[in-house]
């Protein structure tokens, strides 16, 4: 497949502002109310909801806000995430090799790209990319934290989480890669199932321990690879935030879940 340079944004004016001045007044007002974390080492992986800002923005902000003060630290970001509208078979990558939003570009890391091309069930799939929200919603808040880095997007589809987690590993990087996990959790119960179910579901997060299903996560796949991956590199998981859509901007019938964690070599300290 030729190269397609430049990926436009999709969601934007949907799931955050396409003005680039309204955009980042407000992801700039989510981060400046967001609860960072304290920690010695800056975290290796996080997990972030992926719904329209007003609903899961604030809860992704905390994530975020922990690498703040990270600015000129982290040099790549791998972005890994479910497919929401095109069937794929393992992983897919784009054919772009910039990824578009309102406040800019971001290149997406051409090494790791070409690298990851060497096995066997990752492709080169631009229309997964084209219109999949879950990884694009992450650049705004990504181009606002942080000043010098590269992407690896990935796409994940039909897999395993052990495979998931071999691929994790192909990009894992020094202490200057970033591993963002895009994810929400429970889909559609009412607020008071899903304040349990959501519970349970970050405590088996917070325990490292894989196995979440899709009705738990709708990104259970790269979550419960990571979870693998934690294990193997001796991360320590901390919860920063954990609320649903009935929380923020909608009402209490049918909700969707959402959580930051952040995974790091020591358990950070939350700030309060």
């Amino acid at each position: 497949m030729a190269n397609a340079p430049i990926r436009p944004a999709a969601v934007a004016g949907a799931f955050y502002p396409a003005d680039p001045r309204a955009l980042q007044a407000l992801v700039s007002d989510l981060l400046n109310a967001a609860m960072p974390i304290e920690t010695v080492h800056w975290p290796k992986a996080i997990i972030v909801p992926h719904a329209g800002y007003v609903y899961s923005g604030a809860i992704a902000a905390n994530a975020y806000a922990s690498v703040r003060g990270a600015r000129d630290f982290y040099r790549k970001v791998v972005l890994m995430g479910p497919c929401h509208r095109v069937a794929v078979e393992g992983f897919a990558l784009p054919a772009s090799q910039w990824l578009a939003t309102p406040l800019g570009e971001v290149a997406v890391d051409r090494e790791s790209w070409e690298a990851l091309q060497q096995l066997p069930d990752v492709s080169v799939n631009e229309e997964a990319h084209a219109q999949e929200h879950a990884l694009e919603v992450q650049l705004p808040f990504l181009q606002s934290v942080l000043a010098h880095i590269s992407v690896v997007p990935i796409v994940v589809g039909r897999t395993t989480p052990a495979r998931v987690a071999q691929v994790l590993e192909q990009v894992w990087g020094d202490e200057t890669t970033l591993i963002v996990i895009s994810s929400d959790l429970s889909h559609y119960l009412n607020y008071a199932q899903a304040r349990a179910c959501d519970k349970a579901t970050v405590e088996q997060i917070l325990d490292l321990q894989p196995g979440l299903g899709f009705d738990q996560a709708c990104g259970a796949l790269p979550v419960n690879g990571l979870l693998l991956a934690a294990q193997r590199h001796h991360l320590a998981a901390t919860l920063l935030d954990q609320r649903n859509s009935g929380d923020t901007a909608g009402g209490r019938d049918r909700v969707v879940g959402y959580a930051s964690v952040a995974f790091s070599t020591q358990r950070p300290h939350v700030a309060h």
